[in-house]
């Protein structure tokens, strides 16, 4: 049975950027990194949130995760960076890469950054949104482990491979675009596995390449290596559109891994007890560069009203843009935040670790 825990976020905050400080990063990391696992689960993201304390916990102990307290730059020009994240925490290495992006932008109306050597950097839309606040464009992509089988492939060879897009807005809520480029991020199906739910066979392959309901056999394959994973955006036949979303991750890939001269498909977490070599891809447009802040955000909101004002189908009175239903979450969760008890549990044991408790309202 699925029970809920409810918890304070000023706790949450508290709690994890201690336990993330006796890790071993430093205050403004260990920040940062809990600030982009609350977002995720205030944003109803939550495969991405403070579910996955402990991978990060396990991964700074074991060495797949370095701790690094700066980002090293490889290559510069007023328009672009290349970094090299030397296998450190993902969230600080891109939260730091955007926030030069969006200073270069300022001055120069566009800056583009490659990262590689980094790790799991959690929502893609978390960087997106950064440059939302300052009313630019946002642009954010990111390659991962591989866990998704090419069209007519029967192995997982690239990975769920994100792309998020943010655009400003005036009065409508801003367009931010934060998606897999597969049917669904692994983070879905180990949360299936924890509830003992199925799947649909549209999200995910067998061993041998079959469409299944079985989340677990799913996870453990890949764990292992044994085939099958996830399928790509549309599923794992053509007649549905995978093709589609097998060349969208294909491209994220590219953009992440080979302009960063990092890795790229099963390169990725391929050696056991190393850092993943996870690349990224940032970028920020400033909107002088085109019809200036003011006329894109009067045209946006002409176009997202055109958009939700469109006739219903039947049974449906409302109809949403990329961001709308994580905004109106976000606004939800502002102080509190409801949690699976297993995650509750989970978070409590690695809490009793560093004589850290996490107490529910």
């Amino acid at each position: 049975m699925n029970q809920r825990v409810n918890l304070k976020i000023k706790d949450l905050e508290i709690f994890v950027t201690n336990i993330l400080k006796k890790c071993g990063l430093n205050e403004e990391d260990a920040k940062t990194t809990c600030d982009v696992l609350l977002l995720a689960d205030k944003r109803g993201i939550g495969s991405h949130g403070i579910a996955r304390l402990q991978r990060y916990v396990n991964g700074i102990k074991q060495g797949t995760i370095k701790i690094t307290n700066k980002i090293k730059i490889i290559k510069e020009t007023p328009v672009s960076i290349v970094v090299d994240g030397e296998g450190g925490m993902g969230q600080p290495i891109a939260y730091k890469t955007m926030k030069l992006c969006i200073e270069k932008a300022k001055k120069n109306l566009i800056c583009f950054a490659t990262i590689r050597n980094s790790n799991h950097y959690g929502i893609a839309g978390y960087y997106t949104l950064m440059a939302l606040k300052k009313d630019m464009i946002g642009i954010s992509l990111t390659n991962s482990a591989p866990l998704v089988v090419p069209t007519f492939a029967k192995d997982a060879v690239i990975g769920t491979n994100p792309i998020s897009v943010g655009i400003p807005t005036n009065k409508e809520k801003p367009f931010l675009l934060d998606m897999a480029t597969s049917t669904v991020p692994r983070g879905k199906l180990e949360v299936h596995a924890r509830l003992g739910e199925p799947i649909s066979n549209l999200w995910a392959t067998d061993e041998n390449g079959i469409e299944t309901d079985d989340a677990s056999r799913v996870l453990a394959n890949l764990i292992d290596r044994r085939g099958g994973g996830l399928s790509p955006l549309g599923g794992s036949s053509e007649l549905t559109g995978g093709h589609k979303g097998y060349g969208l991750g294909v491209l994220v890939d590219i953009f992440s891994g080979i302009f960063s001269s990092g890795a790229v498909g099963t390169d990725v977490y391929v050696k056991k007890g190393e850092p993943s070599g996870v690349c990224h891809f940032l970028g920020v447009i400033n909107p002088e560069a085109f019809s200036g802040i003011d006329v894109i955000k009067k045209n946006m909101d002409y176009y997202i009203k055109m958009l939700k004002n469109s006739e219903k189908c039947s049974g449906q009175n409302r109809i949403y843009i990329a961001g709308e239903k994580e905004f109106e979450s976000e606004k939800r969760n502002i102080d509190k935040l409801s949690v699976q008890d297993k995650v509750f549990s989970t978070l409590n044991l690695i809490g009793k670790e560093f004589n850290l408790e996490l107490k529910a309202l």
